[in-house]
């Protein structure tokens, strides 16, 4: 179901609409890997690769690792670094690195030992659409249910930058080398922000208005979600997920708030209270968020373009 709220941006407004339901992502890793090539030659772009949103489970693509598939991967842009099941990565004959130990973790902190391997060619929506060679991936103990893998999109498509149109169902890469965002020439109806990192990887988040830093996360069906802190009464049982580390993630939907994204103002963003996360678990904004944007990463000049994408 959907439910239609307002976005206001400097006195423009935008009829858009967002989803209520939510899911807990499936969680973030605490470092990242990475050994593709960045020769600083122009880009050999792929083509767009279409998507589809499944509930629990996120934007899944069709994928071919090393030649071989198709599998469904979640395109997640919360995860940190790519993850593979270990019957995805056997099929596809993808084995661990030399000193290949790795250990993950979720929002619950709960940590679980993987295993460091290499997608020597990751193509998504066809065989012959590569978007990545030489991906550094963990192989998981365990993703949810019919996902052969999560990819993380700044580092598949990198050295290129990438946009992600939520109302469209597309994932297309540009050369930020020759079509850089510039936040002097921001869209009359979106926003150019900054680019903020973690320290822990290159996830995307940006800076709200009341100065928090929220990760944009779509591979997670949160609102706005955040951990629980005393002045929450608990006057509904929280849902619970598990998540890459099998703690247990408890969320409750509340009233909707306002958040400001540099000059976007969003009115009615569906909230969700967090419970089980770790202590300085990020906030988040996850699909229920997201949905009504087309969101563009330049990860060269560490700049985010949010803006209403209509849905023709």
């Amino acid at each position: 179901m959907r439910k239609a709220i307002s976005v206001v941006l400097s006195g423009v407004f935008i009829a858009v609409t967002i989803s209520t339901w939510a899911v807990p992502s499936t969680g973030a890793a605490h470092f990242r890997l990475r050994e593709a090539s960045t020769s600083g030659e122009p880009a050999n772009l792929p083509a767009p690769v279409t998507f589809r949103e499944f509930e629990g489970r996120g934007l899944l693509a069709k994928a071919w690792l090393n030649g071989r598939g198709p599998f469904t991967v979640a395109i997640d842009t919360g995860a940190g670094m790519s993850l593979l099941t270990g019957a995805a990565a056997t099929q596809a004959g993808i084995t661990s690195v030399p000193g290949g130990s790795a250990v993950i973790a979720g929002l619950s902190g709960r940590e679980v030992n993987a295993t460091k391997a290499v997608i020597d060619r990751l193509a998504l929506g066809w065989s012959g659409n590569v978007t990545s060679r030489r991906l550094a991936v963990a192989i998981a103990p365990s993703l949810p249910a019919n996902v052969d893998g999560v990819i993380d999109p700044t580092d598949a498509f990198s050295p290129m930058g990438y946009v992600i149109d939520y109302p469209r169902k597309t994932i297309r890469a540009f050369d930020p080398n020759i079509t850089p965002l510039d936040p002097r020439r921001a869209p009359a109806d979106g926003v150019i922000v900054r680019w903020y990192r973690d320290g822990h990887s290159r996830r995307p988040f940006v800076k709200l208005g009341d100065g928090r830093l929220a990760l944009l996360d779509t591979g997670s069906g949160f609102g706005l979600a955040f951990s629980r802190s005393g002045g929450f009464a608990r006057d509904r049982s929280p849902r619970y997920s598990h998540d890459i580390g099998g703690g247990a993630i408890g969320s409750t939907r509340v009233a909707p708030t306002t958040v400001n994204i540099g000059a976007l103002v969003l009115n009615e963003v569906p909230t969700d209270i967090l419970d089980g996360v770790e202590k300085g678990a990020p906030v988040i904004l996850g699909r229920d968020a997201l949905y009504p944007f087309r969101l563009t990463f330049d990860p060269v000049r560490r700049l985010i373009e949010i803006v209403p994408a209509d849905e023709n």
